[in-house]
């Protein structure tokens, strides 16, 4: 968690599959218990225990880079706000609302605004190539999420839920872009915990707003060990993966890798729920590795 030791590349795209790993988990646990978490209660409650654990081990290192954290309180209260508050918050929202198959094609297409919003935040240019290498590994999701035909993309019934997860994709695409932005020096935890000072509170109204409306649920067994590993994997220790893999191959490369969440979502059905593979998830994970093979191995554009 050291703030000065930056991960090889290696390591950093190590991370960054465990951190689309813990997320596909996420879905798929997610899906299981849907109709019993409200989907603000869901998002509130994981913020909470991730906020909870990471604070005795960043408490210290906040308030000595208190100086600093105000200084650039509106970068942290924007990343807090779009990584904290609204991402997850609105996706849980909107897959009340769509199919999941829509949901997972729209996660994929993160990696395709990450290119302009880096150029219109950094300046940071993305060469033909690597433009090539994410088209190819979106190609490969979409050869999934098709399941190989035509007429299933021409289906998709899109309506609110829909819309609703494409405006949350935009905004972790500029979260993804804007972790340039963190204070230099400060480690991931402490980083996380600022986060969620600034996207807690928030994130805090918007739950009790959803209570007021009669939105509660059941503390069980299921609800409880589903919020506890919403709180440590997908918040914590993903943020931390996919925050460190961003800091040392740059937004670009580490955006294509959320191509995986939907091929390590197949392998998840296919051990968890017993769905047996079919040949179109093989052609679309041929495509998404080739893609992230293209865009990982290129050099990035100049900057403007």
């Amino acid at each position: 968690m050291s703030a000065d030791a930056v991960p090889s590349h290696r390591t950093a795209y190590v991370l960054l599959c465990v951190a689309s790993l813990l997320w596909a988990t996420n879905m798929v646990i997610g899906r299981g218990i849907r109709g019993d978490l409200p989907p603000v209660a869901a998002s509130f409650w994981r913020w909470t225990i991730a906020f909870v654990l990471v604070l005795p081990f960043a408490a210290r290192e906040v308030w000595a880079r208190r100086a600093d954290i105000v200084a650039s309180w509106k970068v942290m209260a924007l990343v807090g706000f779009m990584g904290v508050t609204v991402f997850n918050t609105v996706c849980y929202i909107g897959l009340t609302m769509t199919t999941a198959t829509n949901g997972t094609l729209f996660n994929s297409i993160v990696p395709v605004f990450i290119p302009p919003i880096a150029w219109l935040l950094l300046r940071e240019r993305t060469s033909a190539g690597q433009m090539a290498g994410i088209l190819t590994s979106l190609a490969g999701v979409v050869v999934i999420v098709a399941e190989g035909r035509r007429q299933t993309l021409v289906g998709l019934d899109f309506n609110r839920g829909d819309v609703l997860l494409v405006l949350a994709m935009i905004l972790w695409a500029f979260y993804t872009v804007t972790l340039r932005f963190r204070p230099a020096g400060m480690s991931m935890l402490g980083f996380l915990a600022t986060l969620c000072i600034f996207g807690w509170p928030p994130l805090l109204g918007w739950y009790l707003w959803e209570v007021s409306t009669g939105a509660t649920f059941a503390l069980t067994l299921k609800t409880g060990a589903a919020l506890a590993y919403f709180g440590i994997f997908p918040a914590l220790v993903a943020f931390v993966c996919y925050n460190r893999g961003v800091a040392a191959v740059g937004p670009t490369r580490a955006g294509v890798f959320v191509h995986l969440v939907p091929v390590f979502g197949f392998v998840l059905s296919t051990v968890m729920l017993d769905e047996p593979p079919q040949g179109f998830h093989f052609v679309g994970m041929v495509l998404i590795f080739a893609g992230i093979v293209i865009t990982t191995r290129l050099r990035p554009a100049a900057r403007a």
